[in-house]
């Protein structure tokens, strides 16, 4: 172990921490030590995230800790008058054990705390953040990461994350704590209230007046709907929402219902995995259902799964699934006369362009942000009183209709999608029908993701390395296409390698990300994540699809080609 290493274990055997966890130090191998002490856990600009565990780079009473009496002494600083503050908690070991050490931290600071008395969904966070007039609320959750994994999401006062210049000044605050004695444990006690039900009521009202077509959905209030919470928050909520839109014959997916932070039926938690999705899939079949939808552990992601025209079960992406939302809400508030001239909608860089595509052709504003929902709801802030905002959504399965919460929510995703495919129902068509001709239409849109995992002290170095490669030795072809533009948003920058000049990318904010774009179309993307030890590249391509019977083989060529790309670019 390095010497820093070592100074920094001896500072945590030597301080006030509890006797177990000075046990368990020295209990650790040399190995296990350097990963728990090599850097502190970072209060990142949403919040925290680590693997559970004592040490300065894991998440634990102690971190938790720190972060939040930062949080607090920026608020203390910032913030006039009451000072009212939301936690909540999914359903992750210690979530509830985290939430509560937040709640008597901040309000051992003199704040009003509103701590929900059992685990509910992020976006009800959100909406209890303005419901409540509060300046700024906690989630503990770890979203959708492994078992291992735990956190929590830091939100302001509109209900969003935290942004600059908030985010930054937080994070100074925290860095400024470096001892257990600089926290507030205790003391406030009589500042907590707890609520639930009342505030359950009030957003599931809430989310009842964003359904456009209740007419379709009282004559298929029977739609078979099979919906897994995957052992999360979103049980708590999500079926009383959708009965409250009215719809009657929902199953619930038994061995999945109860919330577990261990999550026993799936190694990710996560709707993005088929695996997370395949007992659901499988009620759906044995039960020949409409629609199969499937929520994460603090339900702000969605996964859904339809029939296609030959009745085979078939998972969308989370671009399928956004552009069929997207779709939908814009094409049924044209046929119902609710357009407005300032209509606009918001995605993120790499999520599909065939949102931006018929959201052009029909008249409405499409925004594109950084990756991060903190990113659409600043725009939303922004827009304000001068536009209206329709919907938002990432690739990665995250939607948000409406601006009453200002995070993904999949309870509202999971109602408006239901909706839609009561919709299509009614119209003696499947969802698989529809997303056929939105590809007839606009272009038949292919895309994938492929993610490499760089775990360790030297993980966040290869990636950074990869980076810098692409920066430093950018392609000029790929699979045999040449490149058009490099549009780089650290830089904020895009070079028109044809041209041989370059334009300023209009953005507030940076971002380490990289988009080759090919004269052809296709686009190629290439991020860091910022919550996991992960490089993501999104691949996107297009081609026209003339009629929906040729959609087969069209999509097979699309995927050769994608394949083409990820053999080219080296990362099988």
């Amino acid at each position: 172990m390095t010497t820093a290493i070592t100074e920094k274990v001896n500072q945590w055997l030597s301080s006030a921490i509890d006797e177990d966890s000075k046990a368990a130090i020295r209990a650790m191998g040399d190995e296990e030590l350097e990963d728990a002490f090599y850097k502190n856990l970072e209060f990142g600009t949403g919040g925290l995230r680590g693997i559970m565990g004592v040490g300065s780079n894991r998440v634990n009473k102690y971190t938790i800790g720190f972060a939040t009496q930062g949080f607090a002494n920026y608020i203390t600083a910032h913030v006039s008058g009451l000072k009212k503050v939301a936690v909540a908690y999914d359903c992750r070991n210690n979530s509830q054990f985290f939430a509560t050490t937040v709640a008597n931290i901040f309000a051992a600071n003199g704040m009003l705390v509103y701590l929900f008395d059992a685990l509910r969904p992020t976006p009800e966070l959100s909406f209890a953040i303005r419901n409540l007039g509060c300046c700024a609320g906690v989630v503990c959750t770890a979203s959708h990461n492994p078992k291992e994994y735990n956190g929590y999401k830091a939100y302001w006062n509109d209900g969003a994350q935290v942004m600059p210049p908030h985010d930054k000044g937080i994070i100074d605050e925290v860095n400024k704590i470096v001892d257990v004695a600089d926290v507030k444990w205790t003391g406030g006690e009589h500042n907590i209230t707890m609520i639930g039900e009342a505030m359950d009521d009030a957003y599931i009202a809430m989310l009842t007046q964003l359904s456009l077509r209740q007419s379709a959905i009282q004559a298929q209030h029977n739609l078979k709907i099979v919906y897994t919470s995957i052992h999360g928050a979103g049980i708590t909520v999500v079926p009383k929402a959708l009965a409250a839109f009215g719809f009657t014959n929902v199953h619930i997916v038994a061995e999945q219902q109860e919330p577990n932070g261990n999550f026993p039926t799936v190694v990710y938690p996560n709707p993005e995995e088929q695996e997370a999705m395949q007992i659901g899939l499988n009620q759906a079949k044995a039960i020949d259902a409409d629609i199969l939808l499937g929520t994460d552990p603090d339900t702000d992601r969605v996964g859904i799964a339809i029939k296609d025209n030959t009745g085979n079960w078939v998972l969308m992406n989370g671009n399928q699934t956004g552009v069929l939302l997207f779709n939908y809400i814009i094409e049924s508030r044209t046929q119902l006369g609710l357009t407005q001239p300032n209509d606009f909608i918001c995605k993120t860089i790499v999520t599909s362009p065939l949102i931006d595509a018929f959201a052009k052709a029909n008249g409405v504003t499409c925004f594109n942000t950084l990756t991060g929902f903190k990113y659409i709801a600043e725009i939303i802030k922004e827009q304000e009183g001068r536009m209206n905002f329709i919907c938002g959504g990432e690739e990665s399965f995250g939607y948000m209709v409406g601006d009453k919460v200002r995070d993904k929510d999949a309870v509202a995703s999971v109602c408006m999608i239901s909706e839609m495919a009561a919709y299509a129902k009614s119209q003696g068509k499947t969802m698989y029908d529809k997303l056929l001709e939105i590809y007839t239409t606009y272009g038949l849109y292919k895309e994938e993701l492929v993610s490499i995992t760089k775990k360790g002290m030297n993980g966040a170095a290869e990636i950074q390395a990869m980076m810098k490669q692409y920066r430093d030795a950018p392609p000029t072809t790929i699979a045999g296409m040449q490149v058009a533009t490099i549009a780089d948003y650290e830089q904020l920058t895009i070079k028109h390698l044809v041209y041989g000049t370059s334009t300023a990318i209009d953005f507030k904010h940076r971002s380490n990300v990289l988009i080759f774009t090919t004269t052809t179309g296709a686009m190629i993307a290439a991020r860091p994540s910022g919550t996991e030890p992960k490089i993501k590249f999104y691949f996107s391509v297009k081609a026209p699809l003339a009629q929906a019977s040729a959609y087969t083989q069209v999509n097979a060529q699309l995927s050769k080609l994608i394949q083409d790309i990820i053999a080219d670019m080296g990362l099988k």
